[in-house]
């Protein structure tokens, strides 16, 4: 639902500049979740330097991650850039490799090169009987999986040394913080953010209202899931959100058409449905492999 919420807003409220305003928007708004997450443990105060500054950096990532994202969606279709968060278990097992020394096995070498055979599949669009490649969307979307791999293997160390309730508290507070600064020093960002609330305030904050506590619900839930399950188990859910996603497209376009983004004929249905049953097949063998 975020995702379809965050690409209505861009193409409903801006022509330009909205990656910014919505960056901010969203950092400012995390404070909203500060007060529950503190009910639900009031010791997310007593924080330890060396965890906050790992924190800081999960931070400074959900930014990226942030950025990259919206700048993908505001150029593409929701149901296809989602399929690109099916990389986010390779890049983790990469810099597994990288970082500390893992074994990459051949079991998971072909689970990788299935995802990656079905994230091409959506790289490429057919327009006048011409394939185009998508280099444009494609590579916000390596920067903003590589992102998410590795905020969330840091997340889980902290959170694992401190506990889930205080990371998410603290980093919440972190994104709020990020969220002003950027809205004091980088004078794009800060002058979209101003002509938005000049003109569409009210329909764009109780759209980001609406998206940033549904977004945070699933924050919440990711983050417990990480410290109850493996972290491969816990990103093979990125499967169902592309699942999700694109039937929640074929249904916005079918019975509520005002609120489109995308087209949905045939082909492009057939190619994006099979990309996602591709990528969802590597991530689930990833999953197994030994």
């Amino acid at each position: 639902m975020c995702n379809h919420i965050d690409k209505i807003v861009l193409e409903r409220y801006f022509k330009e500049g909205g990656v910014g305003t919505l960056i901010i928007v969203s950092a400012l708004a995390s404070v909203i979740a500060t007060p529950f997450l503190y009910l639900a443990d009031p010791s997310i105060l007593d924080v330890g330097k060396s965890s906050f500054k790992v924190i800081l950096v999960t931070a400074l990532l959900d930014i990226v991650v942030l950025w990259a994202y919206l700048n993908a969606m505001q150029g593409d279709d929701s149901s296809r850039v989602i399929v690109y968060y099916q990389l986010v278990p390779v890049f983790g097992i990469v810099a597994g490799w990288i970082l500390l020394g893992e074994v990459i096995s051949k079991d998971q070498l072909v689970a990788m090169l299935i995802v990656f055979i079905g994230t091409s599949i959506v790289s490429l669009e057919n327009i006048d009987g011409r394939f185009r490649f998508k280099g444009r969307t494609v590579g916000y979307m390596l920067l903003a999986c590589a992102c998410w791999a590795a905020e969330l293997a840091i997340f889980k160390v902290v959170a694992l040394e401190e506990n889930p309730w205080r990371s998410l508290f603290w980093k919440h507070i972190v994104l709020m913080v990020l969220g002003v600064l950027m809205y004091l020093f980088i004078p794009r960002y800060r002058a979209s953010f101003q002509a938005a609330m000049r003109t569409n305030s009210v329909p764009l904050l109780a759209a980001n209202l609406l998206n940033e506590v549904l977004y945070m619900l699933g924050t919440v839930s990711y983050g417990i899931a990480a410290m109850l399950a493996p972290v491969a188990l816990v990103l093979l859910t990125e499967t169902f959100q592309s699942i999700f996603v694109f039937v929640m497209a074929i249904l916005i376009a079918r019975f509520i058409p005002r609120f489109a983004t995308e087209t949905v004929d045939r082909t492009r249905v057939a190619q994006k449905g099979v990309a996602i049953c591709i990528t969802g097949l590597g991530t689930y063998l990833l999953l197994v492999a030994k």
